[in-house]
């Protein structure tokens, strides 16, 4: 409470009447480092979004459906948990006409527009943030890793290349300068990557670039060395406090800026002497298209991750009723199986291990007040992914602890059929998204079950684990294109039991005049949940093909136990 109270304090000295706090940085990361993270700061909220307000007499934190749970648990204590979305608020608020302030950079205008309208408060920039990590930072090592270029045997395309992708979208829309705020797409275009994140080769950046073509990059230039600048010789190297005068430096100009990660800070600076004529970055639908160069590394490393995921299924099989394996134990297994692969770098997101009711909890986090033991007659879910030298990786599997039970079985076979739904269906150039969550959904609301997140979202390649603007969702309505990564992953969830799930990540491939899904994910799915009776010949004929497949591409890197058990894994229902 005293982090709290002392901001509290400022709220007197600065006439306001409450401070709004998010999860991101001023990059607008999906995973913040722990030296810039307000929100876990403030709240000791550990998820990846949520959303704070601190008022004179009482304390919220909004969070959507993933993680309401984990928000009561490490938050309840001192703030309200509020499930989302949005317009939920209101219901839970009196702040009408209110003075609630907030870090310019750490909004877009959009969010600020949104809250102002649908919580009636307003809403007041501040010129330094109320809350000092200073503190909190004194005894932590930041990363000072210099930032890196690929090579083009890894990216399959030069950053010139990319360049000049954009002097289209320039033409074409009459603009004069671009702004790139969001560092995974500055990444993308200068085929460099950094160590900012501990889930993303993410170098925290931002990026100019005018209608000539030149390029200003700024960045922290302590992680810039003479290797960096001789390979990028074609781009303007600056600290990040340069830009702020840069921008000011410009008028009467057409920009183009990303509504969801450009900052209100920076947007209200450009408007002072230009026009913004577009809002949506053009690098995220580039991005989003792997060449063929990435595909092929991404199946490559697929390999090394699905054997390292078998070896861990095969350990937990092989160990749960002879030795105590808790969830956190279990994820730290999983974890040196991947490093034994030379190409591993980090994980790609924190890792749900879950086993009995915490597998129910969507985003579950282990953590020692909640970590359970594997027991026989339960199933245990684990989704990890890991970020390899050429390729990120995202895969879930549901594994039987001798569970038995028909109900679990049949819904589990249910997922998977919507799993198979999506991974035979035959695309056409005008399928998107949505088209593809009520196919995967179908099975399971015969049964008049759902689940509440998406059937699946894009694959960044060695960089985010969710990328846009591909999604397989409710609400999502871009066209798949070739060369497009997503996860398919449907599940169904029992508060207070148990949870199912099973995700590969597939990509889709140009055949001949037609596009069509082809799998990424090499890894047993569990047999022992699946009842074969609900399948048709069409599926079973899939799955058949699938884990001989898994068999064919794994078996050289298992020992002679292991190979027994993949081969026993993979062989046909």
């Amino acid at each position: 409470m005293e982090k709290i109270n002392k901001l509290k304090n400022k709220l007197k000295n600065f006439n306001l009447d409450g401070y709004i706090i998010p999860k991101n940085d001023e990059f607008f990361s999906e995973y913040v480092s722990c030296n810039k993270d307000l929100l876990q700061h403030i709240s000791n909220f550990s998820g990846s979004y949520g959303l704070a307000l601190i008022l004179k007499s009482d304390n919220f934190l909004f969070v959507d459906g993933r993680y309401t749970v984990q928000a009561n648990n490490q938050s309840g204590k001192n703030f309200k948990i509020v499930t989302l979305p949005l317009k939920k608020i209101r219901n839970n608020l009196n702040i009408k006409n209110k003075k609630i302030g907030f870090d310019p950079k750490l909004f877009n205008e959009r969010s600020i527009k949104q809250f102002e309208k649908k919580l009636s408060a307003k809403f007041i920039a501040m010129n330094n943030s109320l809350i000092n990590l200073k503190e909190k930072n004194k005894n932590i090592k930041l990363k000072n890793n210099k930032f890196y270029v690929l090579d083009k045997s890894i990216t399959g395309e030069t950053s010139q290349k990319k360049i000049k992708k954009l002097k289209k979208y320039f033409y074409n829309n009459n603009i004069d300068v671009m702004l790139v705020t969001s560092s995974e797409n500055v990444a993308w275009l200068l085929n460099i990557r950094g160590n900012d994140s501990d889930f993303s080769p993410i170098p925290n950046s931002f990026l100019l670039i005018d209608k000539q073509m030149r390029i200003f990059l700024f960045c922290n230039l302590k992680k810039v060395d003479d290797k960096f600048k001789k390979k990028l010789d074609f781009v303007n190297i600056f600290e990040i406090k340069d830009l702020e005068d840069f921008l000011l430096n410009i008028k009467n100009k057409n920009f183009s800026i990303d509504q969801l990660t450009c900052s209100i800070f920076y947007s209200n600076i450009i408007k002072k002497n230009n026009y913004i004529l577009k809002d949506t970055d053009p690098i995220y639908f580039l991005k989003s298209q792997k060449n063929n160069v990435e595909i092929n590394n991404i199946k490559k490393i697929h390999k090394y991750d699905g054997a390292a995921l078998t070896k861990f299924i095969f350990w937990i099989k092989s160990n749960f009723k002879k030795r105590k394996i808790t969830e956190i134990s279990a994820q730290k297994k999983l974890l040196k199986f991947r490093k034994k692969f030379k190409d591993f770098k980090t994980l790609s997101f924190p890792t749900i291990s879950s086993t009995g009711s915490n597998g129910a909890i969507v985003h579950y986090n282990a953590i020692k007040k909640t970590n359970k033991v594997l027991k026989k007659g339960n199933i245990y879910l684990v989704d990890s992914g890991g970020q390899y030298h050429f390729g990120t990786t995202d895969v879930t599997r549901t594994i039987s602890l001798d569970n038995n039970k028909k109900r679990i079985k049949n819904i589990f076979t249910k997922v998977l059929k919507g799993h198979l739904n999506l991974s035979n269906y035959k695309l056409t150039q005008n399928t998107t998204g949505n088209e593809l969550d009520k196919l995967a959904r179908k099975d399971l609301n015969l049964m008049n079950l759902d689940y509440a997140h998406g059937t699946g979202h894009g694959v960044g390649y060695y960089l985010n684990v969710h990328e846009g603007p591909q999604a397989i969702s409710k609400n999502n309505k871009v066209k798949l294109k070739a060369g497009m990564i997503l996860s398919n992953e449907p599940g169904y969830y029992e508060k207070g039991k148990f949870g199912l799930r099973i995700e590969n990540l597939i990509f889709v491939r140009k055949d001949k005049n037609k596009n069509k899904f082809e799998n990424l994910t090499y890894a047993p799915i569990d047999k022992n949940l699946i009842e074969k009776d609900l399948l048709n010949k069409k599926e079973v004929s899939w799955l058949n093909k699938y884990h001989k497949s898994v068999f064919n591409n794994l078996k050289k890197y298992m020992n002679k136990n292991e190979l027994k058990f993949l081969k026993n894994s993979c062989s046909s229902i």
